[in-house]
This record gives structure tokens, sequence and C-alpha cells, in this order.
């Protein structure tokens, strides 16, 4: 069966389980916005989760309009007066109770752009919290298990039984951070500390870019120094309470934000294609595979599965909220981002962006984001395997 055939017949499982974690994500990001809008005293038109027709409508005491529309893929808060599409500058709508949008101060406006990226990162630093304070983690090092005597650290003199403690200057706590640093720098010389014995020695290793197959099973370019790591056990596995999962929760989403920004630095300046970026096709065919790879365990109870499915998923769902708050702080005019540099604009010159600027911004804007968004999507088809090739 193709890998079409496969998400169909295998769909409604990790359906449920895509549109419940992306549902979340969109629902708190909105929320974001909302109640610091409702804050101020502005005047909401409409909130809502998913797109198209209206499967279900309320309208609450404040005349706001609450919406589950039929495309359940992202959603929107509409304030009274706001400016989201090129068409709509300037249109204000009567019923809802509160300020038309653009009676709030520009201050006050640009908190409620930053609250929707700011619940996206409390969201993934709660999340973070919740599975280090339930598994803790191994208090491990990373060790040099093998050196492929053909492959770029043999050539930078790494050896099996060094122990990485840090690379390119960032300490190192366990394998993932590792191959981490590798896969954002590909064809890059890189610094490896390592402990070697009873010392410490400083390495220089450029890795290079291969096809392999990924953690979901996925075939994709990938940087590779040629090594086999272990865990290097030092001491009792590690536990957190409630206020230290919490700490590792802000450092985890610290972490996130840290690489993302890495990677779009490296795809701005043309050292990685934007198909490393991944998009809904992307996280769906990322699910499914979670799903799938869980699901189809022998001699493991359905308990045991849900309770694995559960885990795994939220980390996903972590990633995905701190991609869709950062991705909204974009400056591009359709995201919250645009409408911070709208506000910058506004607060300097002492006055509001004149109405056609911002029409022709919004419509540049959502043409360069519908562009991304081509791109990204056709990267995701190919990866998927949705045209013949399968990415794993």
């Amino acid at each position: 069966m193709n890998a079409l055939g496969d998400v169909i017949s295998q769909g409604p499982l990790f359906l449920v389980c895509l549109i419940f974690m992306m549902g979340i994500v969109v629902i708190v990001h909105e929320l974001g916005h909302y109640l610091v809008g409702r804050w101020f005293g502005a005047a909401v038109e409409s909130f809502s989760v998913g797109f198209g027709k209206p499967m279900f409508e309320r309208k609450d005491k404040y005349g706001t309009r609450w919406r589950v529309n039929w495309i359940p893929l992202g959603g929107f808060v509409k304030f009274v007066g706001e400016s989201q599409l090129a068409g709509d500058v300037g249109k204000l709508e009567t019923g809802p109770v509160g300020k038309a949008y653009p009676e709030l101060g520009v201050g006050q406006r640009s908190l409620v752009s930053l609250a929707g990226p700011f619940a996206n990162f409390v969201l993934s630093t709660l999340i973070f919290a919740l599975i280090l304070g339930a598994h803790g983690r191994p208090n491990m090092k990373v060790g040099v298990a093998d050196v492929s005597p053909t492959g770029a650290a043999a050539a930078g003199g790494m050896q099996a039984g060094d122990v990485i403690l840090a690379v390119n200057g960032k300490e190192i706590s366990n394998s993932s951070d590792v191959l981490i640093q590798i896969v954002l720098n590909p064809n890059e010389a890189m610094n490896f500390r390592v402990q070697r014995d009873d010392s410490e020695e400083l390495l220089t290793i450029t890795p290079e870019e291969v096809i392999r197959e990924n953690d979901f099973g996925q075939k994709v370019p990938q940087a590779t120094i040629g090594v086999a790591i272990a865990p290097v056990s030092y001491g009792e596995h590690i536990t957190y309470n409630p206020v230290q999962a919490l700490g590792q929760g802000v450092i985890e989403t610290g972490a996130t934000i840290d690489r993302t920004i890495t990677m779009l630095t490296r795809i701005v300046t043309g050292k990685m294609s934007m198909h490393a970026m991944t998009g809904p096709v992307g996280i769906g065919d990322i699910s499914r595979r979670a799903v799938n790879r869980v699901w189809e365990q022998e001699q493991v109870s359905t308990g045991q599965k849900i309770e694995q499915l559960f885990w795994m998923l939220a980390s996903i769902c972590a990633a995905i909220s701190v991609g869709v708050g950062f991705f909204n702080l974009l400056p591009l005019p359709v995201l919250d981002g645009g409408h911070l540099v709208f506000n910058a604009y506004e607060a300097i010159a002492g006055k509001e962006m004149p109405q056609k600027v911002q029409e022709m911004a919004l419509t540049f804007g959502l043409i360069l984001l519908l562009g991304m968004v081509v791109v990204i999507t056709w990267g995701d088809l190919i990866e998927a395997g949705l045209f013949g090739t399968r990415g794993g």
C-alpha cells in the first residue's frame, strides 16, 4: 500500500490526535489575544476555532460570537475595528461591548499582539514541566561507543571512549543535545569538548550531510559525524519537584526557541533549505508515524500504549506550540509580528501608518505567507511519500 493509502487506512486515530493537538495550540494562542484584549476593554466580534462555515456558534453577554468551524485547522480572534486582511482596514462592527480596537493605545495593542505567542510559550513550558515532573531525566553523559574510521569524527581526532561535554560552547546533557547541534550545522566546522580519561580535549569536526531515517521513520537529509553514541551513567535518575520541573520547562522552551532561531537563520542565509521547516502536512505525517509506532508494538497492553502515546504526543504538542508562537512573531503584516511593526511605526511617527500602505503591506504579507506555505507543504508532501517516493 502506498503512503496515501496508509494515511487513509490508519487515519482515524492519528487524525483525532492531530486535530486535538492543533486545537489546543490554536485555542491557547487565541485565548492569549482575547484575554489581554478584554483586559484592556476591547470589544471582540468573534472567537473562532477552525475556518469555514460554523458548525457551532453562540453569542455571549458581551456580544462576542464563539464559533467552532468545520475546517479544524487554525483559528482567529476578531476585535471590532481590527485590520486583519487587505480590504478591511478601518472596518467597524456594532454590537459587541467594549472599545473598538483602534481606540486602544499603541502599547496596549502591542501587548495584545504579543499575548498570543506568549501564551504558546507558556503552554509549551507547562507541557515540558509536566513531562519532566512525571518522568524526570536520566543523569547521563554522552559517550562515544564507536567511531567510523572514514567519518568526520575520526578525521577530527575523536576516539571511542570519549565523553562529549560540550558542542560549540553549549553544555551537553543528553544525546539529543548532540544530535540537534550536529543536524543544525551540516558542512560547518564545530568545536567538540570531550573528556578523555582524566583530561579534556578540544576537537574541530565538520559534519557531513547524508540521507538517513529519523526517529519517525522519515528519510531526510541529515548531518552526521560518523559515531555511535551511548549514554554513560553519572549517578541516580534525576527527579524534579513541581517548582524545579517548571524551571526546567522554561529552560526547554528557551532551548527550543534557540534551535528554531538557529534553523531560521541558516535558512535565510541559504545554508539550509526551506524544506527543513515542517508545516501542517509534515506535522500530520510525524503524528501518524508516532501513533503507528506506538500502536504496532506487540506484547504491550492497550493501557501502556495509550500512556506512551500520551507522552509522545505531549512532547510533539509542546514543540508545535513553540513553533506557532515563534512563527507568529515573524515581522509579516498578517502575523502578530507584523502588527508589532505597525505599532512601532505609530509609536515613533506619532501617527498610524497610512491605510493604503497598510493594505499594500497586508497584501504583500499574505502573498509571501501563502508562498511559504506552498513551499513548506510541497516539501512535506514529498517527505511523506505521497507522490510515490516514500520518505520512510
